[in-house]
């Protein structure tokens, strides 16, 4: 029995909304990216090792501790219970964004196998997360190639495997247009804060990326080794190629092909 899905794609693919409609299909949990205290990720969170938390005061070690956990050799602290002065310090040890590689790359390691060891007969749903968030920091973020990624990726693979994972990868044959799209409805905001981080980040940087085309070209990059490094996995999975153009075939075969009817 399947008891992990994973829909995966570039943002504007539609991935948080045919991961809830096949949680509902299947009677599963679903749960989106940026939803809270995520079972497989660390997504608002800092991480302190018993030397970086002794730079701190008294007073805010004890507030420190006494909202963190203690996990992969040091603390794990939700970001959401600060704010002020100590908020601006503790982000400085953000996971994602922040940290060095050599120390995320064993803590996110860590939270997927504390998720799997505590899934139960529990089934989830999940938005992205495997993939996405991956290649956001491996790429985008330390300019790592395919083979790292690659690498890392096969890492939470085999950690999940007792959970039978299927993944529904939705690819986007139109970026350009999908991205520009959808950019009109979310904002001027959302659109200068991923161009920055695409752009901005090591892989950016050292491909001379700037500005929307500079976003759009990493993002169909990203989606070639995607689905490149999927394909090689040995994970079971779907490609599904614009499912924009006929939603409700898309959905019918996704169905089919999780539950084993090609």
């Amino acid at each position: 029995m399947r008891r992990l899905i994973i829909v995966e794609g570039l943002p504007c693919s539609g991935k948080s909304t045919t991961a809830k409609y096949i949680a509902e299909q299947l009677g599963m949990t679903f749960i989106d990216e940026g939803s809270g205290a995520h079972p497989a990720d660390y997504e608002f969170d800092a991480f302190l090792t018993e030397s970086e938390l002794s730079l701190f005061s008294t007073d805010e070690r004890e507030l420190i501790l006494a909202h963190s956990a203690l996990k992969c050799g040091g603390y794990i602290v939700p970001l959401g219970g600060f704010s002020g002065e100590l908020f601006n310090k503790l982000l400085r040890y953000k996971i994602y964004d922040l940290l060095p590689w050599e120390t995320e790359r064993p803590v996110m390691l860590d939270k997927w196998r504390e998720f799997v060891s505590d899934a139960g007969s529990d089934r989830y749903v999940f938005n992205c997360v495997l993939l996405q968030n991956p290649m956001c920091e491996t790429m985008m973020r330390f300019g790592f190639d395919e083979a790292v990624s690659e690498a890392y990726i096969r890492e939470i693979s085999e950690i999940i495997a007792p959970l039978s994972p299927f993944v529904v990868y939705l690819r986007n044959n139109d970026v350009y247009n999908s991205v520009r799209k959808a950019s009109a409805e979310r904002g001027d905001e959302w659109l200068n804060s991923v161009i920055d981080y695409h752009c901005n980040g090591e892989y950016g940087r050292k491909n001379g990326l700037s500005g929307f085309d500079g976003y759009i070209a990493a993002l169909e990059e990203r989606q070639r080794r995607e689905v490149s490094i999927l394909n090689r996995l040995g994970t079971d999975h779907i490609v599904f190629d614009d499912p924009q153009k006929d939603w409700s075939g898309a959905y019918s075969a996704i169905i089919s092909n999780i539950n084993g009817v090609k």
